[in-house]
């Protein structure tokens, strides 16, 4: 009875001591307490970057509310696109904008059948600030500016209404140039850790805002790609775009018919036929019979091209088995998409291509300076 006694006393404090290392805080590594991280990314920053402790302070605290973990590839990563985007401006100047942005004013009336004389007019009134919108629109810099007037157009003036359809046409800001509807989706469903001083549009043209939304698009989300280029080519043309572009290589290959490796596997708009079934998808079904899954099956796997468990999908595993049978070798799951990059700002031909190799330059020199460090 004794030994049972002691052996019992043994065994309950042994799962004490493990309970406890159960239940015991997360010790967090040295290199990534916030002091060190900081620390780390104020001498990361380009040498010109102004307030370099202030742009820690808001990557940092981006980092920590994310959970993700600020190790120096990640650090880099953030960096390089924020360099890229803005030089590590938080609210970036953008070449002739006040052109652009009349000239889109313009556009949407003559598209509305709007007479210029009535553009004219509902541009020379007052706005909020006293100034007329014409004035302060020949004036503007920045998106912020941009949006700002076209949020006072489309609250006071009728014609504003019409022109933008309650719809601010400025879609990126912050210096990580971050899709607002992005994040304000993001905001809604996973909240936002700061308080909201007017609205979640507003907190993108923020330094802490547009790095905690920028940095959540470029690295918030699961992926196996085996470089970082592959986030930096999803960052500008979507979430899991360079995984998807890949799946369309494959059936490309396994089906010979051509397609556009943009990663959209399911177009909404551009590239629908009349069925409203989309190039990829078509081709796909092409394979239907070969690959022995339905129309309705290949949808359903199809839809979830913008889900980290397409990759997990019957028809994903089928279409690649297929593809590299076909082609005889292994074939790369992910690929940098194909897409001419579109905008009144650019006034050069650009591509995903382009912009993420750009940024991969840039990853590359930070990644050497940050192991020169230790």
């Amino acid at each position: 009875m004794m030994r049972q006694g002691l052996r019992f006393l043994v065994g309950l404090g042994l799962a004490v001591v493990l309970a406890g290392c159960a239940t015991a805080p997360k010790v967090v590594q040295p290199e990534f307490r916030p002091a060190e991280v900081r620390a780390r990314i104020v001498r990361l920053l380009p040498a010109q970057t102004r307030d370099r402790e202030g742009w820690a302070v808001d990557i940092q605290a981006a980092f920590a509310a994310l959970e993700i973990t600020p190790n120096n590839e990640n650090l880099c990563a953030a960096l390089a696109v924020t360099e890229q985007e803005s030089t590590f401006t938080a609210d970036p100047a953008v070449p002739d904008l006040a052109r652009i942005a009349r000239r889109e004013i313009d556009r949407r009336a003559t598209s509305h059948h709007i007479p210029s004389f009535a553009v004219s007019a509902a541009l020379h009134l007052k706005s909020a600030n006293g100034k007329r919108y014409d004035e302060r629109l020949a004036s503007i810099r920045t998106e912020r500016e941009l949006s700002l007037i076209y949020e006072g157009l489309i609250a006071s003036v009728p014609l504003g209404k019409r022109l933008f359809a309650d719809a601010n046409p400025v879609r990126t800001g912050g210096p990580m140039q971050v899709s607002i509807s992005f994040a304000e989706q993001h905001a809604d469903n996973q909240g936002y850790p700061y308080p909201i001083e007017e609205s979640i549009r507003r907190e993108v043209f923020s330094r802490r805002g547009g790095m905690y939304f920028g940095i959540t698009h470029l690295l918030g989300y699961p992926v196996n790609y085996p470089r970082m280029i592959f986030r930096f080519a999803d960052f500008n043309a979507g979430l899991y775009a360079s995984r998807n572009a890949a799946f369309q290589k494959a059936v490309s290959l396994a089906t010979g018919i051509p397609l556009a490796y943009d990663g959209d596997l399911i177009l909404h708009e551009h590239g629908r036929d009349d069925s409203g079934i989309g190039t990829t998808e078509r081709a796909v079904r092409s394979l239907s019979r070969q690959l022995d899954i339905s129309d309705s099956s290949i949808r359903r796997d199809l839809e979830r091209g913008d889900r980290e468990d397409f990759d997990d999908t019957r028809l994903y595993r089928l279409v690649f088995e297929l593809a590299e049978k076909t082609e005889r070798h292994a074939l790369p799951r992910a690929t940098i998409p194909q897409i001419d990059l579109d905008s009144p700002k650019i006034t050069r031909k650009l591509t995903t291509e382009w912009f993420a190799k750009r940024v991969d330059d840039r990853n590359q020199r930070c990644l050497r300076k940050a192991a020169a460090m230790r």
